[in-house]
């Protein structure tokens, strides 16, 4: 068995999450991803952010399977020595704002001539043009700005980020999308292509159905908690040590739920027969559920909801989630040992595939630790040539 992105070779220029995580899934599907990192290196490599005994522990989850190598691209032998990787690549890979491959001579008109079939994916905030081009594309910037917010968090309430880097990660996941839609077409062309992902237009995708509700009908939504605007119930309730979910938009499943619950007469009330019912009077509803499902432990609902058939599942800390059978049958946390740090454990690709094996586990590695094998490798430099662009500070 073999990774179905084996031969397929990745240079990453991306830092922190957006221009990183997409080349993580790469790399777990068998593609060979080099970092090539400034001297100073990926400035997720800083201990502050997310520590973890001395190193960051967002650098060592986004970086797994890759290999680091050190050149200056504001050097001329740096450049020259980068076009050189670039004629035996297929995919370039960068985060950096609109402007600075032009200025550093890497920019796709420039590496399509070094490599008429190079693949290169930019992942911005807003746009390599346009009015929000040099807007910083932070991460809390684009959830406040594309909408998401605003419908996150109690009613009420104040707004809410996610609680995970997510336009971050949603330029990784469609710069990955998107490269391994240029490598097929090129299977068919023969030429690459570049690849623009905006962080914005990503998070705009993510709204789905609700931004198609509001750009149709002008239906403006509410921040709604754990609940549906749409169906009742479904969210979150309060238990005797801890929260359940039920989830119950087919009018089937609340019959069950009221057997469940002890109360048969809420499924023949008139007020609560149908879906479009019980969300006309959610307000009288949902107190009733929330005083009963206070009477019993966490553990004794789902054995009840779960017999009876009723959608329903534990709101889990991070230590609940991951003792879930799923987690070991699916292989869905992998180690690694690192050099520094010892033991590494962190989330699986989820991504399974009938032809190849469990996700492949090597440490992130440290700044500059392929340099000189990765030179000798794939440009057959010699010691003496690698030892001159160090001396020349075109690699570290």
């Amino acid at each position: 068995m073999s990774y179905p992105l084996e031969g397929v070779r990745v240079l990453e220029l991306g830092q922190i999450i957006a221009g990183t995580y997409g080349n993580q899934v790469l790399s777990d599907l068998g593609a060979e991803v080099i970092k090539v990192e400034t001297p100073e290196g990926d400035l997720g490599r800083i201990p502050s952010v997310a520590p973890y005994r001395g190193l960051s522990a967002l650098f060592l989850t986004f970086n797994r399977n890759k290999k680091s190598i050190v050149i200056n691209l504001k050097t001329e032998p740096g450049r020259a020595l980068f076009h050189d990787l670039v004629k035996v690549s297929d995919v370039v890979v960068d985060n950096f704002r609109p402007g600075v491959l032009e200025r550093l001579q890497i920019d796709y008109g420039t590496l399509s001539r070094v490599n008429p079939r190079i693949i290169q994916c930019s992942v911005t905030g807003f746009g390599a043009t346009g009015a929000y081009k040099d807007y910083p594309a932070l991460d809390l910037i684009i959830q406040a700005i594309s909408g998401h917010m605003a419908i996150t968090g109690e009613p009420g309430r104040p707004p809410v980020r996610v609680g995970i880097p997510l336009a971050d990660m949603s330029g990784g996941i469609y710069s990955c999308k998107g490269i391994l839609a240029a490598l097929y077409a090129r299977e068919r062309t023969g030429r690459g292509q570049r690849v623009e992902i905006s962080m914005f237009d990503a998070m705009l995708n993510l709204l789905s159905y609700i931004a198609t509700l509001w750009l149709t009908d002008g239906v403006l939504p509410r921040p709604p908690g754990s609940a549906h605007e749409y169906t009742v119930p479904w969210q979150a309730f309060e238990a005797k040590d801890g929260h359940v979910v039920v989830a119950t938009r087919q009018d089937n499943f609340w019959r069950k739920l009221c057997g469940v619950l002890g109360e048969p007469g809420l499924a023949e009330d008139p007020r609560f027969a149908t879906n479009a019912d019980r969300v006309a009077n959610r307000e009288t509803l949902v107190p009733r559920l929330e005083q009963i499902f206070r009477t019993r432990s966490v553990a004794e609902w789902l054995e009840r909801l779960r017999a009876a058939g009723v959608p329903a599942a534990p709101v889990n800390n991070l230590d609940g989630a991951f003792a879930e059978p799923p987690v070991a049958e699916r292989g869905m946390i992998v180690e690694y040992d690192h050099p520094d740090v010892g033991k590494v454990r962190l989330p699986g690709n989820p991504i399974k595939m009938t032809d190849i094996p469990a996700t492949p586990s090597q440490a992130a590695p440290r700044l500059g630790e392929h340099t000189d094998a990765v030179l000798r490798g794939l440009l057959s430099l010699s010691p003496e040539r690698i030892a001159q662009l160090r001396q020349q500070g075109a690699i570290k």
